[in-house]
């Protein structure tokens, strides 16, 4: 088992790639959110570890299958590649919200399949993502949580009038979340 000290668990959809509401169904339609690739690099260069946990109702629904998922995964590796970021893996959850499993966020499914491939310290951890049930996730495990504004992220604030329940940090994007990860951890700012 890998030992992680510094972890960053990100969601994908309006996090890493621009949401689409119709699901990403095929590597083509994986386009990254400005920012979000030099993010994750930064992180990396910094020392920092960086998984995906993210829902994928498309599954369940039918709308997708597994070989297009992992398609879609192996796409969004490469570019993080080519921009000089990696992830140490992806954790997805395949159900409906009608399903009631216990991997769909904010239940700690996903995260504790993290535990189980990992030792990892949740509490030096965070949880990044675009909606309230990122948030529930980071306090449910005991990480602390970041709301981005984009993807779900500004309609979540509007529905929680400007402010997310618990303690969570709002940043604009993946890129001002990293930043502020960064700075809280001592880490120098980059160059400009």
């Amino acid at each position: 088992m890998q030992h992680i000290l510094r972890l960053v668990i990100l969601g994908r959809d309006g996090i890493l790639n621009v949401y689409r509401e119709d699901h990403v169904k095929s590597p083509d339609e994986w386009e990254p959110i400005p920012g979000a690739l030099e993010a994750v690099a930064r992180l990396n260069h910094a020392g920092w570890h960086a998984v995906v946990a993210t829902n994928q109702s498309g599954i369940g629904r039918g709308m997708i299958d597994m070989a297009s998922v992992n398609a879609v995964h192996l796409q969004m590796m490469q570019q993080l590649r080519e921009a000089g970021g990696r992830l140490d893996a992806v954790f997805f959850c395949p159900h409906t919200p009608e399903e009631n499993c216990e991997c769909r966020k904010p239940r700690p499914g996903l995260v504790r399949q993290a535990q189980e491939r990992f030792d990892i310290d949740l509490t030096r951890s965070f949880v990044i993502g675009d909606k309230s049930a990122d948030v529930g996730l980071a306090e449910a495990v005991g990480a602390r949580g970041i709301l981005v504004r984009t993807g779900y992220g500004e309609s979540e604030l509007v529905r929680h009038n400007g402010d997310m329940p618990g303690s969570a940090h709002i940043a604009t994007d993946l890129l001002e979340a990293v930043t502020w990860i960064l700075a809280d951890a001592g880490h120098p700012k980059e160059p400009a």
